[in-house]
């Protein structure tokens, strides 16, 4: 245990000495305060200038010309009250009404005179005409609505109905309530992303850190001093839980920074609810995300660690560490799918929640995302710890038997028949 701890000490030490990683902590943390407090400074900002140009500021705005969109259609009363219509649901246009040929209104809107233009055969019977077709245009969609909405008064004026009591009929509001007895997807969704990022990003960046720290070690042969003076399981479980800590530390740095700034500017973020939920996660929900984090990283720390030491160049650590990265990746892959799907409880995600290589992530999801038994939760979080017990031992056999291993890395088969021995 002492022996732990000095080396435990000496790699935190390691890292809190680290320029690279001081300096990247200090650039998250002032780079998220920055994000945090820019609708503030935004506001001050344009409240400085409306003092001093609130009159120049109106007149421009009002000079503002927005793109123009044409309604064609050879009866003009019929015109005139598609044009009021389409006025109301297309705000960020100038609805003008045309009586000029096809080809001129082609012409104006391949010249760039006009936007777009609606071309009507009757209410029920269009053709739009555009020059260059976007991914987001949703005008037909926009003037299906608006349309049948005409054609709907038009119907009910022509019943009887007066034009006022028509539009009242056509303008009801529909109210509604949602009351939801579990878990709200949308909500939890960023949560959910939050997590399995953070946990990529760590595991990603401290588990390669790990795994060059052994290799370094061992091909700079400082590695022959270190086993005579430590244990092996002792030095790679110091450097596993350091890395660890140290990829915490600085995790609980960046968003506590910017839980503090948010709070400092709530009133600031009130538009944005999905920023507002984000910094409103249930204490029982952190719990989880801190428990599977830590347990999923140690997972793929002590894998990683094991990996590097059976690397005798640095150069072979990335190409050693590949297969360990794509189950980390299959893992996200079926998560991603099972909440795009918006069935996080699907069987294959259930095998995933009690498997040590993707439960970190997959059952933290079904945590947020859905309603789990508590003893489902019990079992998973058991399975993990028993795994990081498990793994960290064989990985520790792996560093005692490999570090003094050099030349040609060795093969699995010796691997596997070192460890039965040892």
């Amino acid at each position: 245990m002492r022996q732990f701890g000095k080396i435990f000490k000496f790699e935190l030490k390691n890292y809190f000495t680290n320029k690279i990683f001081m300096g990247i902590t200090v650039f998250l943390v002032v780079l998220i305060a920055i994000v945090m407090f820019f609708p503030r400074i935004t506001e001050t900002i344009e409240n400085a200038g409306d003092d001093t140009s609130e009159s120049s500021a109106s007149e421009s705005a009002e000079a503002e010309d927005l793109p123009v969109m044409l309604i064609v259609c050879d009866a003009e009363e019929h015109a005139e009250a598609v044009r009021e219509v389409f006025s109301a649901s297309f705000i960020d246009y100038t609805v003008k009404t045309s009586q000029d040929s096809l080809e001129t209104v082609k012409k104006q809107i391949t010249d760039g005179e006009v936007e777009c233009a609606f071309v009507l055969d009757s209410f029920m019977s269009y053709t739009y005409y555009v020059d260059n077709l976007s991914i987001h245009d949703s005008n037909t969609v926009i003037a299906d609505e608006a349309l049948q909405s005409v054609y709907r008064m038009n119907a009910m004026i022509s019943g009887g109905i007066s034009a006022e009591e028509a539009q009242n009929i056509l303008s009801v509001q529909i109210e509604h309530k949602t009351e939801t007895l579990g878990k709200d997807q949308m909500k939890n969704y960023f949560y959910t992303y939050i997590m399995i990022m953070a946990l990529y990003m760590v595991i990603l960046m401290y588990g390669q850190m790990v795994a060059t720290n052994v290799a370094t070690e061992k091909s700079s042969r400082a590695m022959e001093l270190l086993v005579t003076s430590a244990k092996p399981i002792s030095m790679m479980f110091g450097k596993v839980f350091a890395s660890c800590l140290a990829g915490l530390t600085q995790i609980i740095a960046v968003f506590g920074t910017a839980i503090v700034c948010f709070n400092a500017n709530k009133n600031y973020w009130d538009a944005s609810g999905i920023v507002a939920s984000i910094f409103n996660m249930p204490a029982e929900l952190l719990i989880y995300m801190i428990v599977f984090f830590i347990l999923g990283f140690l997972v793929y720390a002590f894998m990683m660690a094991a990996v590097g030491s059976t690397a005798s160049k640095l150069e072979d650590i990335n190409t050693s560490l590949m297969p360990i990265m794509l189950l980390f990746i299959i893992s996200f892959i079926v998560v991603m799918f099972a909440i795009v799907d918006g069935n996080v409880d699907n069987m294959l995600m259930k095998v995933c929640s009690y498997v040590p290589f993707t439960s970190s992530i997959a059952m933290f999801t079904r945590i947020a995302m859905s309603t789990v038994p508590w003893y489902e939760i019990v079992i998973s979080i058991a399975i993990l710890i028993v795994s990081v017990i498990g793994i960290g031992i064989i990985s520790a056999k792996i560093y005692r038997v490999c570090v003094m291993l050099y030349g040609t890395p060795p093969k699995m088969k010796e691997i596997l028949k070192a460890i039965k021995n040892a």
